[in-house]
């Protein structure tokens, strides 16, 4: 609802969104909301952004995601 900061889209169609940026002078819509990652399958008729549940253990209270790439060995 905020906007993304950046996208990677795989060659298989699956798109990461990273979300959540927050930096000086840039406004923020959720200031207390931490950044998130999401999914989205190009491939289907209606592809829709979900959220990616981030694992146990990761301080996501300091999650501030800045672009985001992808590896595929």
């Amino acid at each position: 609802e905020a906007g993304s900061e950046d996208i990677d889209i795989l060659p298989n169609g699956l798109a990461f969104i990273s979300s959540g940026l927050k930096y000086p002078g840039l406004k923020s819509f959720a200031p207390d909301k931490p950044g998130e990652i999401f999914l989205m399958d190009l491939n289907e008729d209606y592809p829709r952004a979900v959220e990616l549940r981030i694992s146990r253990g990761f301080d996501l209270s300091s999650f501030n995601p800045h672009g985001i790439s992808t590896y595929v060995d």
